[in-house]
């Protein structure tokens, strides 16, 4: 009986085997090698996959690789450099770096980008989805049509539009105005290429907004505005911390695009006297307009490695984010447990 006893093998029982068990499916599926969610396995995800690897490649990895290679050569169109090109190395890159149109050209495209994206095309957006939130009817639709029509105009429709609405001589704007002959493209070409681009292009960033107002709870605006929280505390307290993840991301897109907009060129074609001459207008006239391809080439590898670094940062923003908020999560999950293990001692 003894020897029975002393020989069976005990089983776990109560909540310590429980554990037990429950620790043995946890390792179980951690040892288990991890699968794809659609159950594709890894030769049919990579054969769906290739296509776009190969659009990528074909479209922007070989482009990229090209004028790489390009700005460490003197390529121009005309001439012997043209058939037979000499490696420069890096001094296209330390011409480039020592050029006054560079950097003029630089500072233009940073004033062009804040003004007409980051504070225009943003700050827009941001009015019309906040005062759309709560419009039905024939004016909300008529106005979505409006600055939805501004958008997918194509880019030489719409310039032609401002080029005749800031026309000195019959111009829609001063007849607005009544300023006749008020010359906006020359006085102003700044101003005018940044408020048109702020009129072309807030469609996106109002989209993007109403669908993010649109999962900010409603009880949580009514609490705040029972507790004595006005418009503007509502926006800083309420609004923004939900959908600051949409901000960055719409700030991110809209910066990297404007950035390489070249639409400008067909409003003012960079004048007058470089005025507006951005940085991809300026890689337009280095290239094509004089012909040194090479040089034009070193140019927007640096543009790459500027877009690059802005890309990293608004990354980076949006990564410390995603973290606070899922140690929030973590926080808030921890302190339910320990409230719930309260209650179950206390009873």
């Amino acid at each position: 009986m003894a020897a029975t006893t002393s020989s069976a093998d005990p089983s776990p029982a109560g909540p310590q085997g429980q554990e037990t068990a429950e620790e043995g499916k946890r390792r179980q599926v951690r040892e288990e090698p991890e699968r794809d969610a659609a159950g594709l396995g890894r030769r049919r995800a990579a054969a769906f996959l290739a296509p776009a690897l190969l659009l990528v490649a074909l479209f922007l990895v070989l482009p990229a690789v090209w004028t790489l290679y390009l700005g460490a050569t003197d390529y121009r169109l005309t001439g012997i450099p043209a058939i037979d090109p000499a490696f420069v190395g890096f001094d296209n890159l330390s011409k480039a770096l020592g050029d006054d149109g560079f950097w003029r050209s630089l500072r233009l495209t940073l004033v062009f980008v804040l003004g007409s994206a980051v504070i225009g095309q943003a700050g827009l957006g941001f009015a019309l989805a906040w005062w759309m939130r709560e419009r039905t009817g024939r004016l909300r639709t008529t106005l979505e049509v409006l600055v939805m029509l501004a958008w997918i105009l194509p880019s030489s429709v719409v310039a032609f539009l401002w080029i005749a609405f800031l026309d000195r001589d019959g111009g829609t704007l001063n007849e607005l105005l009544r300023t006749p002959g008020a010359a906006w493209l020359l006085d102003h070409p700044m101003l005018s290429i940044v408020v048109y681009n702020i009129w072309r292009g807030s469609a996106f960033s109002m989209m993007l907004y109403s669908a993010a107002l649109g999962n900010v709870p409603a009880s949580h605006l009514e609490t705040a505005r029972l507790a004595g929280a006005g418009g503007l505390q509502q926006l800083r307290d309420v609004v923004f911390p939900r959908i600051r993840g949409h901000i960055l991301t719409n700030l991110l897109l809209i910066s990297l695009w404007t950035f390489n907009d070249f639409t400008p060129f067909l409003i003012t074609a960079g004048g007058p006297d470089g005025a507006t001459e951005t940085l991809p207008v300026h890689i337009y006239k280095t290239a094509l307009g004089s012909g040194e391809l090479g040089y034009g080439a070193a140019i927007s590898f640096l543009m790459l490695l500027i877009n690059l670094v802005v890309a990293v940062i608004y990354l980076r923003l949006l990564g410390q984010r995603n973290k606070s908020g899922t140690a929030g999560k973590k926080s808030r999950t921890a302190r339910r447990k320990e409230r719930g293990s309260g209650q179950k001692e206390a009873a």
